[in-house]
């Protein structure tokens, strides 16, 4: 289980959040995100990076080598196992924070915490090169950790 607290440090009172932390596995930062988050004394789920940023090409691969296309892929044990263990920590979740840059899944997984009506912040590391306005579909955008657990207070 994540870090368990009795008081959260970013209010001083209180229930810590459960944080779903959101990326990719290519993205380097996650883990000191997760490790700021955790200093505020939220409980963070992150364990999904630990796979590595090979992890999806690797899966890719070895069913591609099977034989299978995208859709039967998704229908395997594994897939279905992998799927069943992220999905978990979402309904565990009461907030998300998804640090970009991040793909597909990461903006699906967004998305469905928001529609659960759950709020869910994208950190940036840097202003985008590509604007888009469905951001303002967020709780919130924010550049930095400070930022963010500013509006989490």
């Amino acid at each position: 289980m994540p870090h368990t607290s009795s008081r959260c440090r970013s209010t001083g009172a209180g229930v810590p959040r459960r944080i779903y932390l959101i990326g990719a596995l290519k993205n380097g930062a996650i883990p000191d995100v997760a490790r700021r988050l955790r200093s505020y004394g939220h409980d963070v789920f992150d364990a999904w990076w630990a796979p590595g940023p090979e992890a999806d090409k690797f899966w890719q691969s070895y069913e591609e080598s099977r034989g299978h296309s995208f859709g039967v892929a998704l229908a395997q044990p594994f897939s279905q196992h992998i799927y069943a263990f992220d999905k978990f920590w979402l309904d565990w979740a009461d907030t998300g924070v998804l640090v970009m840059p991040a793909g597909k899944s990461a903006h699906l997984e967004l998305g469905y915490l928001l529609g659960r009506g759950l709020p869910g912040y994208i950190l940036l590391p840097e202003e985008p090169a590509d604007w888009d306005q469905m951001y303002n579909l967020a709780t919130g955008v924010y550049y930095s950790v400070d930022e963010l657990m500013e509006a989490l207070d």
